[in-house]
């Protein structure tokens, strides 16, 4: 095992695809000559050349489009972008080509492509720059859509959306680019649509993914203190989304929150506790809490961001509320 940052991971991962496989190319602005806007793709135009890590203009809809088209010639392209933001303007190439190609091809044309970038808030960069699209993805059939919340994850998922014959979106944050963990040296891969117990415990589930995660085993810390032994899963992956560990979690400490970076309406914690009191209702001994943003833009003033976003002193209230414990 050797200890790298979480961008390391990415560029290892795409790096190591493309040497198995030709066909499969990186397109996206500044991932060439400047080596990634978070230095993601460091090395790979040096190893593969301007015909397959390609800058583009700043035009989403234009290269996300291209990148679509070609996996209908045989290719297998990464598209980038410098954040899930900006993937707004390519979203008609993503949702109403990419997921429905297949189906539409009677399945003639599978669409084998990863969509990846930042996702969420990352500091001071107001509402436009600071949202999580995630269950927005997920809404739509035909999608894959991954969150790592760790190099080991991140490398070993992004080989595994690389090699998927279906439409991976891949998310990532700015602010976990630069988090160090171990990753083998040898090959290795991980299976899409399987979560990760981060933390066994035996009085209450909390289900997360991605940078918040870090929230939740921070509130763990303390809780333990407290005699609360709190259960973690990172989904890793929300659709397809592995309800049984969920399920077998909820099962063994009768109890639930969900935390998301993400506003409190219509998003995937709203999905989990539908499926959880539609599944297993007989298990809970507690209402299901969940814990989101604020339900408005994101704020620039860092005061009120602190308010907006969750932490793990949100983590701490509601597992005490959900614990009955005073």
């Amino acid at each position: 095992m050797k200890t790298i940052q979480f961008r390391e991971a990415i560029a290892q991962a795409m790096t190591e695809e493309m040497r198995r496989d030709d066909t499969i190319y990186l397109m996206g602005e500044e991932v060439a000559e400047y080596n990634g806007a978070y230095k993601a793709s460091k090395g790979m135009l040096d190893e593969f050349g301007d015909k397959r890590v390609i800058d583009t203009p700043i035009s989403e809809s234009g290269f996300s489009g291209i990148g679509v088209g070609s996996t209908m010639t045989g290719n297998r392209p990464i598209i980038e972008y410098m954040t899930f933001n900006f993937a707004l303007v390519g979203i008609d190439q993503i949702v109403n080509n990419a997921a429905k190609i297949r189906q539409m091809s009677g399945g003639q044309f599978p669409c084998p492509i990863v969509f990846r970038g930042p996702t969420g808030s990352a500091g001071q960069l107001a509402a436009t720059h600071s949202q999580a699209f995630e269950s927005w993805y997920a809404n739509c059939p035909g999608l894959k859509v991954i969150v790592p919340s760790n190099p080991y994850d991140a490398k070993g998922l992004l080989k595994s959306a690389i090699r998927d014959d279906d439409p991976v979106i891949f998310m990532e944050s700015e602010q976990m680019y630069g988090d160090k963990g171990e990753v083998p040296e040898g090959e290795y891969t991980l299976p899409i649509g399987v979560a990760d117990i981060k933390r066994s415990g035996k009085d209450i589930t909390l289900v997360t993914y991605g940078k918040i995660l870090k929230e939740a085993i921070k509130a763990s810390e303390e809780l333990i203190k407290d005699g609360i032994d709190m259960e973690i899963i990172d989904l890793r992956t929300i659709r397809p989304m592995d309800y049984k560990s969920i399920f077998e979690s909820v099962k063994k400490t009768n109890r639930l929150i969900i935390l998301e970076e993400s506003w409190p309406f219509g998003n995937i914690s709203t999905e989990i506790t539908y499926q959880v009191q539609n599944e297993i209702f007989d298990y809970l001994d507690a209402p299901i809490e969940k814990i989101n943003t604020a339900d408005t833009p994101a704020p620039y003033s860092p005061v009120l961001f602190k308010e907006w976003l969750p932490n793990h002193l949100d983590v701490i209230k509601a597992v005490k509320k959900v614990m009955y414990h005073k």
